[in-house]
């Protein structure tokens, strides 16, 4: 038996992985419109500019975020900012934890509840449906003032004290719409047959709900729990209203800083919340991606 030349294996193999393979008929029809679009067509000027809105902001936070004077002034690159947000900003990372603690327990209250709630008026009919369905939107459509306001008129009737315990109930009740709406939107494009399949098995209602069609729907429910979490850090309004002593979020003690001068540290901590954002979204959008295309 003749042994083949090393060489010649080598080129074998490179030009089998290196092969182009041919591309589907929608992919080439998109790929030619991609093509022959204008480069400075009306769309694409008005998306760049949304994008310089949106990211220009941010751009200078994290620019001034290493100047090493406090004002407006580029005066040289400092790192001093940082050192005073990690080791002389106590206060700080108190409201941050306080806000990091409320945003997980009450996105994972406003999931457990709105994922139920939406399962439970997709597919069951009852008196009063429609009416559910409708009266849920009303707090994402409602000004936060309004909704501050009553949530505080509500603990005042009730007696309970200001704290965060009252943070807690008003962003899981804020929340709640948000993890209703997207939880639903995936069941609208939910196989019927898989149910089906796991009732003509045997299956129980319960079996089929955390056997079936939880796992089916996990990437709406995950990215509900993600979309509270975000929405309960950064509120500011309602929570205005209904703290109390000893419950300051972040939201609250960035502004009680603001109003004495915009401090350098806030770039900072803006500068690292980012990137803690990116590298969350990031290292999610692969799993949602694997467990989407399981599904």
């Amino acid at each position: 038996m003749s042994r083949q030349n090393p060489a010649n294996v080598y080129q074998h193999v490179l030009s089998r992985f290196s092969r182009k393979r041919p591309l589907s008929e929608p992919a080439r029809h998109a790929r030619r419109a991609y093509q022959n679009k204008q480069p400075l067509s009306l769309s694409n000027t008005v998306m760049a500019l949304s994008v310089v809105f949106l990211f220009l902001p941010l751009a200078v936070i994290v620019f001034y975020s290493f100047n090493s004077a406090k004002g407006m002034v580029w005066t040289g690159f400092s790192l001093h900012w940082y050192e005073r947000l990690f080791f002389g900003s106590s206060k700080l990372w108190s409201s941050f934890l306080n806000s990091f603690i409320i945003a997980l327990s009450s996105a994972f209250l406003a999931t457990v509840i709105g994922t139920l709630a939406s399962i439970g008026v997709h597919w069951y009919r009852f008196k009063g449906r429609m009416y559910i369905q409708t009266i849920s939107f009303l707090p994402m459509v409602l000004p936060e003032v309004i909704l501050g306001i009553s949530t505080l008129i509500f603990f005042s009737a009730v007696n309970i004290p200001l704290g965060m315990l009252t943070i807690f109930i008003a962003h899981t009740t804020f929340c709640l719409p948000f993890v209703f709406l997207m939880v639903l939107a995936r069941l609208d494009e939910f196989d019927y047959s898989i149910i089906e399949a796991s009732r003509d098995l045997g299956a129980t209602e319960r079996q089929t709900l955390f056997k079936v069609i939880l796992p089916a729907i996990l990437p709406g429910i995950l990215s509900a729990f993600l979309m509270s979490v975000t929405i309960s850090l950064e509120d500011f309004v309602i929570t205005f209203f209904v703290s109390g002593p000893g419950s300051t979020t972040l939201p609250l003690y960035v502004f009680s800083m603001v109003r004495y001068g915009i401090s350098p540290v806030i770039n900072a901590l803006s500068f690292v919340m980012i990137l803690g954002t990116m590298a969350i979204a990031f290292s999610l959008r692969n799993f949602l991606k694997t467990i989407a295309a399981s599904k």
